[in-house]
Order: C-alpha cells, then sequence, then structure tokens
C-alpha cells in the first residue's frame, strides 16, 4: 500500500513538472513575441502618434506585466515559497489593476475602429495623440476601482504584523469577509456589462455601414468588422476570467485534484491564451505593422537598394 501511494505521488509531482514547464514554455514564447513587437512600435515615429498603435502598445505591455506576475506567482506557489506580505501586496495591486487594462483597452481599440470607420471625417479630430494619452489614463482609472476598493477595506481591517508576515502569495487572502468577494463581483459585471454594450453598439453601426460601403471602402470596412470580431472574441475570454475565482472555489469543495486541473485549464485557457491574441490581430493582419514586424525581423537580409524603396522605411 505505502508503494502504491509513493508511486501516484511520484506520477502527481511528474504531471505538475510537465505542466509547469509547459507554463514556462508559453509565457517565455509570448513574451519574446510582445517584446519584439512593442520595439517594432518605438522605432517608428508614425505608430506612437496613432491612437489604434497605441492602443495595441498598451495592451502588449498589460499583457507582458500581466502574464510575468501570473508566471512568478505560479513557481512561488509551484515550490511552496513564501514572501513577506507587504511585496505580495503589491503583486496584487499590479495584478487587480493589469486584470482591467486588458479588457478596457480592446473596448477602445473596437471604439477607435468605430470612428475609423463610421465618423472617418471625424477621425482625425477625435483620435489625436493628446486624446490617446488621456484615454489610456482613463482605462488605468477605471482599471484601479476594484483594487482601491478591496485595498482600502484590507489596510482598515488588517493589523499592521500582517505585513512583515511570511506567507505563500495568493490573491485570495486580500478577500477579508465574504462580501467583499461579492462588492468585486458586482463591479467586474458591472464593467462587463458596459463592455459589451459599447462592444454591441459598434458592431451594429459597423455593419450598416458595411451593407452601404462599395469598392475599396467596402473591403476597408470589412476588414474593420472582422478586427472588431476577432477583438470581442479576445475580450470575451478576458472577462470569463473574471468569473474563474467564484467557480475554482465552488469546485475546490467538491474535490482537490479536480481544483488543481480545474486552475490550470483556467489559466492556460482565459489567462494565457487571450493575451496572445494581440500579436495575431496587429502584428500580423494589420498590413503596416507587418511590413515594420518584416523589416525589423529579416532587416540583416535586405539589401539597401531595397530598404530605401520600403515604404515602411521611407514613412518617419
Amino acid at each position: 500500500m505505502a508503494s502504491n501511494n509513493s508511486l501516484t505521488e511520484q506520477a502527481y509531482s511528474i504531471n505538475i513538472n510537465y505542466k509547469v514547464i509547459l507554463v514556462q514554455a508559453l509565457v517565455c514564447v509570448f513574451l519574446c513575441i510582445n517584446l519584439f513587437l512593442i520595439t517594432t512600435f518605438f522605432l517608428k515615429d508614425y505608430f506612437y502618434t496613432t491612437t489604434r498603435y497605441v492602443l495595441f502598445a498598451v495592451s502588449l505591455f498589460s499583457d507582458c506585466l500581466f502574464l510575468i506576475m501570473t508566471d512568478v506567482l505560479l513557481i512561488l506557489s509551484y515550490f511552496g515559497l513564501t514572501i513577506q506580505m507587504w511585496l505580495c501586496l503589491i503583486i496584487y495591486i499590479v495584478l487587480s489593476v493589469y486584470t482591467f487594462v486588458t479588457p478596457f483597452t480592446l473596448t477602445a481599440m473596437v471604439l477607435e475602429r468605430y470612428v475609423a470607420i463610421c465618423m472617418p471625417l471625424r477621425h482625425a479630430e477625435l483620435c489625436t495623440t493628446r486624446t490617446t494619452l488621456h484615454l489610456v489614463l482613463i482605462i488605468h482609472s477605471l482599471s484601479s476601482v476594484p483594487c482601491v476598493v478591496i485595498i482600502s477595506i484590507f489596510f482598515a481591517s488588517s493589523a499592521l504584523s500582517f505585513y512583515t508576515a511570511g506567507r505563500i502569495c495568493s490573491v485570495e487572502m486580500f478577500i477579508l469577509y465574504r462580501w467583499q468577494g461579492h462588492l468585486r463581483s458586482a463591479i467586474s459585471q458591472f464593467y462587463f456589462l458596459i463592455m459589451c454594450v459599447v462592444i454591441v453598439f459598434s458592431y451594429i453601426q459597423i455593419m450598416k455601414v458595411a451593407k452601404v460601403a462599395s469598392g475599396q471602402n467596402k473591403k476597408s470596412t470589412w476588414k474593420g468588422l472582422r478586427t472588431v470580431i476577432l477583438h470581442t472574441f479576445q475580450l470575451l475570454l478576458c472577462l470569463i476570467q473574471l468569473w474563474c475565482p467564484f467557480i475554482e472555489a465552488a469546485v475546490l469543495q467538491v474535490d482537490f485534484m479536480l481544483f488543481i486541473n480545474v486552475r490550470y485549464f483556467n489559466y492556460i485557457t482565459f489567462i494565457i491564451a487571450p493575451r496572445c491574441l494581440s500579436p495575431l490581430i496587429y502584428g500580423l493582419r494589420d498590413d503596416l505593422f507587418f511590413q515594420a514586424v518584416s523589416y525589423y525581423a529579416l532587416c540583416g537580409f535586405k539589401g539597401c537598394e531595397e530598404r530605401r524603396r520600403d515604404p515602411i522605411c521611407r514613412r518617419k
């Protein structure tokens, strides 16, 4: 019997090892891709003076930071490493804010496409660099609201000795009362409703324009519509992530091993996957950005004359 238990524990350990290694491989690959895209963004003036590319860069930065923080928590939890709670609190604040930054940024990108397609004459007026910076500040301010509420209650309830205690870091430990969880859920559902209304409204309006457009405008409009659909799918995965803690809490009451498997599935499907779609949507589907990525990826193999003829090289 003891031998059988030992074999079971060994098999479980190997299984967990494979899962952790797979996560590390995925995180490293997508961090490298995102960092290369962020570098490409900063190498051309045109990109960081254009609203959709600025929002794209914000989403990439948010995804990178979120992936790094969640991966750090995964490693700490796997190896059973404890850290002081003040450091865990910082990690929680970053994760709490950037959980919402990505979906809010995606919603803003959908709105930008709506303005570009449905209000083309006002696009240059509405989507200026100044407006974009204000929009980024609004996104981060709205994303900070749930964190400020939870942390304020936590500061008012916890003792000073708690911050120097060493524990395994978990974001759930900052939810001291059941009603805090309900409050966080209510804010998340409200945000979910607002984002859904914005997406549905934008989609309907772009569909109307697509039906009456003709020629090159029709092609451009339908491409914008497909971009909105991809953003909607990506946003849906991000928003499902907000429900994951409640699903995992219910599963934990049933079976611990099932809880481990469900949490791993949620991490891969609703945390890693949606944050890997941004490079696909703008890094590969956007012609101008794809030209820039191709140029910088293959710049060592292009001749000088070909570089001078390349439109992305001539654009400031």
